[in-house]
Order: structure tokens, then C-alpha cells, then sequence
């Protein structure tokens, strides 16, 4: 039988870190969606709630996973 030699290779790491800058897009974004949710919740909770829960399940979900300010 043959034998299998692995020569390990240490990972090459970055040795100098990109600073994390955001986007003020995504920042005003994310501020316009919290206004939209306020006004809808002031003017009428109840008539509103659907709407108030889909644009609360985008912020938690899909505009924070897809969306980066380091883009």
C-alpha cells in the first residue's frame, strides 16, 4: 500500500485589516424604514399592523443580510 504524505500550509492571513467605514446610505436606509414604521403605528396600529410587520420582517431579516454598508 502507498502511503499519503500531506504537507500542511499555514493560511495566509491578512496582515493589515480593512477599516470598517459605513455607507451613509445604508444608515439613512435603515432610518427612513424606522420613520415609515412610527408614522404607520401613529396614525392607526391596528389597520396598519400588516404593514408595520413586513417592513419590520425586511429590517430583521433580508435588509441586514443582503445590504452591507462595506459594499
Amino acid at each position: 500500500m502507498a502511503k499519503v504524505f500531506t504537507i500542511p500550509v499555514p493560511p495566509k492571513f491578512r496582515t493589515k485589516r480593512r477599516e470598517r467605514t459605513s455607507d451613509p446610505r445604508y444608515v439613512d436606509g435603515q432610518r427612513v424604514l424606522v420613520e415609515a414604521m412610527k408614522y404607520l403605528a401613529q396614525s392607526d396600529p391596528v389597520a396598519n399592523r400588516p404593514a408595520i410587520e413586513l417592513i419590520s420582517e425586511h429590517v430583521r431579516t433580508r435588509f441586514r443580510m443582503s445590504d452591507s454598508p462595506l459594499a
